[in-house]
C-alpha cells in the first residue's frame, strides 16, 4: 500500500514546495528596496530558502527521476535523514524563536507556513513512512554537519562585506563574533542531537517498505 501512497505524498510535497519558493521570491522582488542582485543574494542567503530548496529537490528528483545518480543518492537513507533534520531545524527555530519577531502579511502568510510548518512536517511523515533506515550508522552525524557548517561559514562572510545578516541570532553587528559563534555552537548542538535522535530511532524495529 505505501507503493501506492509515496508517489502522491511526494507529488503534494513537490507541488507544495516549489509554489511556496516562487511565491516567497515573487513577493520579495515586489517588496524590494535594494537593487535585484543584493536582493537576490539575500533572499539565498535565508536557511530556510536553501533547505526547502533541497527538500523539494531532492523530492523532485525521487518522483521524477528515481532511478538517476540524483535520483538514487536522494532516495538513499542518509541523504534523506540528513535532510529531515535540517528541515525540522528550520521548523523549530522559526516557530520557537523566530515566530514572534515578524509577522507575514497576505499571500506571505501562505509561503510562510508552507516553507516553516507543512514541509518540515510533510518530511518527518516521509521519513517515519518511506525511509530505509536500517544502513544508517553513527559516524554519518559528521558528514550531515558539514552543509550547517558551511552555510554558517558562507553567511558570515557574506555578511562582513554586506552588513546583512538573515538571522538575529548570528548578527555580529548586534551581538559581535563571541555571541555569535557561542550561537552557532548552539545551533550545531541542536542539528548534533536531532541526528543522533533519528539514528538512534532508525534501530527500532521498523517495518521494511513495501
Amino acid at each position: 500500500m505505501k507503493s501506492n501512497v509515496r508517489p502522491l505524498f511526494l507529488s503534494i510535497a513537490v507541488l507544495l514546495g516549489w509554489f511556496a519558493l516562487v511565491l516567497q521570491l515573487d513577493l520579495s522582488l515586489i517588496d524590494r528596496v535594494i537593487p535585484l542582485f543584493p536582493m537576490l543574494v539575500r533572499f539565498f542567503s535565508y536557511f530556510t530558502i536553501l533547505t526547502n530548496i533541497m527538500v523539494t529537490l531532492g523530492f523532485s528528483f525521487i518522483l521524477f527521476s528515481p532511478n538517476s545518480s540524483r535520483g538514487r543518492i536522494c532516495s538513499g537513507a542518509s541523504f534523506l535523514t540528513a535532510m529531515t533534520v535540517y528541515i525540522v531545524v528550520v521548523g523549530l527555530i522559526y516557530n520557537i524563536i523566530l515566530r514572534p519577531l515578524g509577522t507575514p502579511k497576505g499571500l506571505g502568510i501562505l509561503a510562510n507556513e508552507i516553507l516553516h510548518s507543512i514541509i518540515p512536517l510533510m518530511t518527518v511523515l516521509y521519513w517515519v513512512f518511506f525511509v530505509r533506515k536500517q544502513d544508517l550508522q553513527w559516524a554519518d552525524v559528521w558528514l550531515w554537519l558539514l552543509y550547517p557548517f558551511a552555510y554558517i561559514c558562507l553567511v558570515l562572510f557574506i555578511g562582513y562585506f554586506s552588513g546583512h545578516y538573515p538571522y538575529p541570532f548570528i548578527d555580529v553587528l548586534k551581538l559581535g563574533y563571541p555571541r555569535v559563534l557561542l550561537n552557532a555552537l548552539g545551533v550545531a548542538v541542536l542539528f548534533a542531537g536531532l541526528s543522533l535522535l533519528l539514528i538512534a530511532l532508525s534501530r527500532l524495529p521498523w517495518k521494511q517498505e513495501d
